[in-house]
């Protein structure tokens, strides 16, 4: 190994790294972010089945599914979705409440302030700043292009 050049070293190593199973992952993050919505599918008709308007069944399973993300996480198995998942994991609401409430456990031997309450929007708060930041200037263009109507 020591009398290695650069060019074999990297096909050592080459040969060596684990290949990823790109088609597997896809597929599995595919199957668990279908799953998600399904069950948020499921919440929403069985929602608006009893008696809420559109707007109040989506609100509510928005809250559920948030809900449901949170509790997952908070009894470890959301780590184990996420490992299977993938992106299929990530991308859901259930991922953004993952990605809050990990950091805030994560944190808490260091205290409310400055171990929960500091770390749980390291993720989540750029998403946020830049969700906010973006819909702020599109309705400004809205109103600009539109005359404000």
């Amino acid at each position: 190994m020591e009398n290695m050049s650069n060019k074999e070293y990297q096909k050592y190593i080459e040969e060596r790294t684990p290949k990823p199973t790109y088609v597997k992952n896809m597929v599995l993050a595919f199957i668990v972010g279908g799953l998600i919505c399904v069950l948020g599918q499921i919440i929403l008709n069985m929602l608006s089945k009893h008696g809420l308007d559109k707007e109040q069944a989506a609100s509510g399973t928005s809250i559920l599914m948030v809900f449901t993300g949170s509790f997952l996480t908070g009894i470890g198995v959301y780590d184990w979705i996420g490992k299977v998942g993938g992106a299929g994991a990530a991308i859901p609401i259930t991922g953004f409440a993952n990605s809050i409430v990990s950091p805030a456990m994560e944190f808490k031997k260091e205290g409310f302030i400055f171990g929960v309450a500091s770390k749980m929007f390291n993720i989540a708060g750029p998403v946020l700043v830049y969700g906010v930041g973006s819909s702020v200037v599109i309705g400004m263009l809205y109103i600009i292009l539109t005359g404000g109507g």
